[in-house]
Parts: structure tokens; sequence; C-alpha cells
């Protein structure tokens, strides 16, 4: 479960990615860079900051760049039928912050991290990505604005940890905490959740 899971994160990041690049209206090879910075670039950040080989890299992990490739040619080729790219990208994103904040956690238990670290690993990997793909296409990342984004990744963890507690069989384990995270943004976006920005004081 977990397996599939990773794999499905990468691939609509990937898309995400895509779609964020054609939207910039960038060439084909602009879109594919972006497409693969948005699918690897919270893994990146966290192996190094883990003194880890960068997961992509490794020869038994080629299924992942396969699988965003993959991302990238399904977005390219049927943009047409994602009629509304805003709606596109923002469910495309969604799902890969949920995905991908398990991804995060899980990588932090294997190596024995305490709970809090494995939280921060797991933030770093669902948000970074997007950070990067925003910053390439010149936009403000998504985790700097007023909208709830890695708050929600923080929230996933500890229901992670919660659920854990109580000795939850893995495969509910992960799948309840990815929906709990994607149903949260969701309804963070439908009903306008956001944390106020700071104002100076004239």
């Amino acid at each position: 479960m977990f397996e599939f899971l990773e794999i499905i994160g990468v691939a609509a990041f990937a898309m995400s990615g895509s779609l964020t690049g054609m939207h910039k209206k960038l060439d084909l090879f602009g879109v594919f860079v972006i497409a693969l910075a948005t699918s690897f670039g919270g893994g990146t950040l966290r192996d190094i900051l883990m003194g880890e080989k960068v997961f992509w890299l490794k020869t038994e992990n080629l299924i992942y760049i396969y699988v965003a490739v993959l991302g990238y040619l399904l977005a390219v080729f049927f943009h047409k039928k994602l009629e509304y790219f805003r709606v596109s990208l923002f469910l495309f994103d969604t799902i890969g912050l949920g995905l991908y904040t398990l991804v995060g956690l899980e990588k932090g238990l294997v190596f024995g991290f305490n709970p809090v670290v494995c939280v921060a690993l797991g933030t770093i990997t669902a948000c970074f990505g997007g950070v990067t793909r925003d910053i390439l296409c010149a936009e403000v990342p998504n985790l700097f604005k007023q909208e709830i984004y890695a708050t929600i990744c923080v929230a996933g963890g500890i229901v992670f940890f919660g659920l854990k507690k109580i000795n939850m069989d893995d495969d509910m384990l992960y799948l309840t905490t990815s929906l709990f995270i994607i149903a949260v943004r969701l309804l963070a976006v439908r009903y306008k959740w956001q944390i106020k920005p700071l104002k100076m004081e004239n």
C-alpha cells in the first residue's frame, strides 16, 4: 500500500508541475523541468538534510523517474481534457500533498527519528516540491501565502502518530492519514480557512 501511494504522489506532483508550466506558457522542456522539480524537490531537500543519497538517484528507484515522466506526458497530451487548469492543478497538488507527507513521515520512522522530526520531514517532503515549482515559475509559493498549507501537513503528522499509538493496521494508517490531509485541504479552500498575514504598524 505504501509504495503504491508513493507512486501516485509522484505522478500527481508531476502533473501539478506540468500544468503550472503550461499555464505559464513554457516550452516542452521547460514544462518537463517544472514537472521533475515538483515531483522530486521536497524529497531531495529531505534526503540532503538527512545526509542520505537522494532517493531518485538510486538505481533501484528508477521507477519514480519513469512515473514522473508518465505524469508529465499525461498532462501534456491530455491537457485539453483538463479543461479547468486551476481546478486540475489544485486537485493534483492536494493529492501530492497528502501522499508526500506520508512518505516523509515514514522515512523519518525508518531512520529512527522522533515524532517531531518525522513531522518536519513529512512537511518538507510535501511542501518544498511545490515551493520549487512556484519559485521557478515566478510565483509566490503557496507555503508563504495566507492559505493553510504546511499547517495541514503538521496536522496530518499528528493524526498519523495518534493512530499509530492505537496500533492501527499500517495500510489503514497510510490511507487514513493521506485522506485526512486531502480532505482538510479541500475544506480549507472551500471555506477559505486562512492564516492572517502579519501587518507592519505605521
